[in-house]
């Protein structure tokens, strides 16, 4: 497995593989094109459906720019390896072909191609979470300390800044109002979450900051502001939530915030290895399920459970997202996205009691959930996987 830092990227919403990925090919693409009079960009099957509600073509543009860029849009086809799929030609000032690649961005911001299977070199030795566990218990050590074991020593930094960014998310988002972009004129709601639960009663007073933090972060990256895709912008607003509650309620010092985010990004990084962290390729279920997973295991480390434990409460965050569909509305990363972050968030603390309850053995493996999850996404058809061709995207069209 590559390093925890291709699930926790820093960078503007309000789509990790939407916007991120193409800005990052075509950065790639210039890079090796520099000398091109113009630029000719197809994006097909969901990129293509849902770019301009993602602002996938403005991401390009800011990139390629101020040379001319022309797009082809092809949402009914989908290329064999990805349905993120693009492509990207370069042309001399006579209109002479000189140069084309083809990519495919596969969730978290990370792109690859027909010639590679990774952007980074891999440093973990293990790819399921069975093996790590038996590493872990050999070896009297916790999940952290895998990752510790095997990440460059500055890793610890990274994450530090990775938790900043996301407080500051949190801040950003708590103090701005108003409708956010795009056609749904969809108003922001962190505020007012945030000062209802203020003067509640301390149980529901917990609650509701859970879902005030994590609508705070994923309203942020509705507008495009800064965040840390965790594993994807879509599903961005999970982690900073539990993290935050555990900070301002149990009071859990950032030392432990900060092991708790290398735990929760292994669970990540098995999944992204294993399956899918891409809507567009399983579907919400790997984005808002696999955030829901990382964070219940982040949540049950910082309560002092075992390794086993953290395992049962990330199994949990997964099964109970299985089938979630990739629907957004108008192709914004705003309905129904938004509250999924904010309900997973409040997932994840409930998983994590009911893990601490348990002695940590279950039927279901994570491991075994994880493949059923890649296999349940693969069985969805196209219309479910980003294309905001059915579920809510596909009702909300007819009723207006």
């Amino acid at each position: 497995m590559e390093s925890i830092r291709e699930i926790y990227k820093i960078g503007h919403g309000p789509s990790s593989s939407h916007t991120m990925g193409p800005r990052k090919a075509a950065e790639t693409f210039l890079l090796r094109n520099g000398d091109a009079a113009s630029f000719r960009v197809t994006l097909y099957g969901s990129l293509a459906a849902t770019g301009k509600g993602h602002l996938t073509d403005q991401a390009i543009l800011e990139t390629l720019r101020p040379k001319a860029v022309n797009f082809e849009w092809l949402p009914s086809v989908f290329l064999p390896r990805h349905p993120n799929a693009m492509k990207f030609e370069s042309f001399d000032g006579n209109g002479a072909p000189m140069d084309r690649w083809v990519a495919y961005s596969v969730g978290g911001g990370s792109i690859v191609d027909d010639q590679t299977v990774a952007e980074t070199k891999l440093i973990y030795p293990d790819t399921d979470l069975n093996t790590i566990l038996d590493w872990c218990d050999k070896n009297g050590k916790s999940l952290w300390e895998y990752v510790d074991a095997y990440e460059e020593s500055d890793i610890w930094d990274y994450l530090q800044e990775v938790w900043k960014v996301m407080q500051n998310a949190i801040k950003r988002g708590l103090d701005t109002e108003g409708p956010l972009p795009g056609v749904l004129n969809y108003p922001r709601k962190a505020s007012a979450y945030f000062e209802k639960a203020s003067y509640y009663e301390p149980d529901l007073k917990k609650r509701g900051m859970i879902y005030a933090y994590a609508l705070a972060v994923s309203e942020e990256n509705a507008a495009g502001g800064l965040i840390v895709t965790a594993p994807t912008c879509g599903a961005c607003g999970v982690i900073p939530s539990v993290l935050k509650y555990a900070s301002k309620f149990y009071k859990i010092p950032e030392k432990k915030i900060l092991k708790a985010l290398a735990t929760a990004g292994l669970i990540g990084n098995i999944v992204k290895t294993n399956a899918s962290i891409s809507g567009a390729d399983v579907g919400c279920q790997g984005e808002v399920g696999t955030a829901c997973a990382m964070a219940s295991a982040a949540a049950t480390q910082m309560s002092g459970g075992s390794i086993y434990q953290v395992e049962y409460a990330a199994e949990m965050g997964l099964e109970h997202h299985l089938g979630l569909t990739c629907d957004p509305v108008a192709g914004l990363v705003q309905v129904p996205c938004i509250e999924r972050n904010a309900f997973a968030a409040a997932r994840a603390i409930n998983h994590n009691n009911y893990a601490m309850l348990s002695d940590g053995r279950h039927m279901i493996s994570f491991d075994k959930i994880v493949r059923t999850m890649a296999q349940t996404g693969h069985d969805l058809p196209s219309i479910y996987k980003e294309t905001s061709e059915g579920g809510l995207a596909h009702f909300h069209l007819l009723r207006s």
